[in-house]
């Protein structure tokens, strides 16, 4: 199921709206689909969707199918649908403890207003507050229930900001010296504002060999990216009952057992782009050649499902090798499979490459893919 059908669906749980109320909606759609498909045509203003959702629709659900469409997910309705009401079928396990990390002891005052936030947000206001101490946050408060983290903390502020100004010097094709430090700091500072958001917080139980198996982020679904308190990330590759298997992007030196894990509610995916053309990247489409950043066209999942065999353009033009012995014997096409295999130092790199250089001029793209066993692509 995708997160952002659960992540919608939680909203209306949270809100109380139930899945018989979404049920008149879908009545609607299957005895008229011609409004679902008005209002998932993009090529409909959202002043027309907005106006048919509120002829058609009861004022309950005006504002849901509204946001459905503001951020063009009306196709994911079903999906919403589904989700709420697993959320409704699945018994609500209430936290029973809360743990408030401090420098200096809340006031009266700030402690009132966090156990107010806590009864509001887990609907359960006997929930069991923990204080603990810690300056390794330097100020502020840092709150854990359950699963989720809500940092006010001066180290997540300073983190925050650290990310906004590299970004911002990563943006342009300047460096940050020709385009002054202090402008960078100056803009970000004065934009700056702590984004405080519930994280879902898992602890890494066991990590080895580029793999670390992580306890506690229940909601992780396969193939998103996870975060490890030492900057190092992940893809979420195994999810079992009771934890998920994770696989590292870089050193599992920094990844040891009681390291924290963040999710990002991301799934795994690479940039895209003609910007791509002519560059050598790493395996995650970041530039390795020293030739600065890449501007990408989009964001393409990693996990994706190949075009069907009608959907591909049949193989009509023939592609040549340059090597007359294979050109002869061996109708090769542009798109086409085909594998070179052979024993040890019997020249198929050589083949592969002296195919990809007699296509310059030829209007085909060629891609060379270094790993332990080289693949080549035409």
């Amino acid at each position: 199921m995708i997160q952002t059908a659960i992540d919608y669906a939680s909203e209306l749980h949270k809100t109380g709206m139930s899945h018989e109320e979404l049920s008149t909606i879908k009545d609607i759609f299957d005895v008229v689909p011609q409004v679902k498909e008005e209002l998932s045509d993009p090529t409909v203003s959202l002043e027309k969707k907005h106006l048919v959702i509120q002829k058609v629709f009861s004022k309950n659900v005006r504002n849901f199918l509204q946001l459905l469409c503001d951020n063009d997910d009306i196709n994911l309705f079903d999906e919403v649908c589904k989700a709420l009401k697993e959320l409704e079928m699945t018994p609500e396990q209430k936290e029973s403890t809360a743990v408030l990390t401090y420098v200096e002891a809340p006031s009266d005052e700030q402690l009132a207003g966090i156990k107010s936030f806590i009864a509001k947000e887990f609907h359960n206001p006997d929930i069991k507050l923990e204080m603990v101490q810690d300056s390794s946050i330097k100020s502020g408060f840092v709150l854990k229930v359950g699963s989720k983290e809500y940092d006010w903390s001066e180290k997540a502020r300073i983190d925050q900001l650290k990310s906004s100004i590299a970004k911002a010097v990563s943006a342009g094709k300047t460096t940050a010296s020709e385009e002054g430090i202090l402008s960078i700091l100056e803009a970000n500072i004065k934009d700056f504002e702590l984004a405080v958001k519930d994280k879902e917080i898992g602890v890494v139980n066991w990590v080895g060999d580029g793999i670390a198996n992580v306890d506690g982020i229940d909601h992780a679904f396969y193939g998103e990216i996870v975060v490890f308190d030492s900057g190092v990330k992940g893809m979420v590759q195994d999810v079992r009952r009771d934890e998920v298997g994770v696989i590292l992007f870089g050193s599992d030196v920094t990844v040891k057992e009681g390291s924290k894990v963040a999710r990002t509610g991301k799934m795994a995916g690479v940039p895209v782009g003609e910007g791509f053309l002519g560059r050598i990247v790493d395996a995650l489409g970041s530039p390795i050649d020293d030739k600065g950043d890449i501007q990408a066209d989009g964001y393409r999942p990693v996990e994706c499902e190949a075009p069907g065999i009608t959907e591909r353009k049949s193989v009509s033009v023939p592609m040549e090798t340059g090597l007359l012995s294979i050109d002869s014997m061996f109708p090769i096409g542009r798109g086409q499979r085909e594998l070179i295999i052979g024993d040890r130092q019997t020249g198929k790199t050589a083949i592969a490459t002296d195919t990809i250089i007699n296509q310059k001029g030829k209007d085909v793209i060629c891609i060379y893919v270094a790993r332990t066993e080289s693949i080549y692509y035409c």
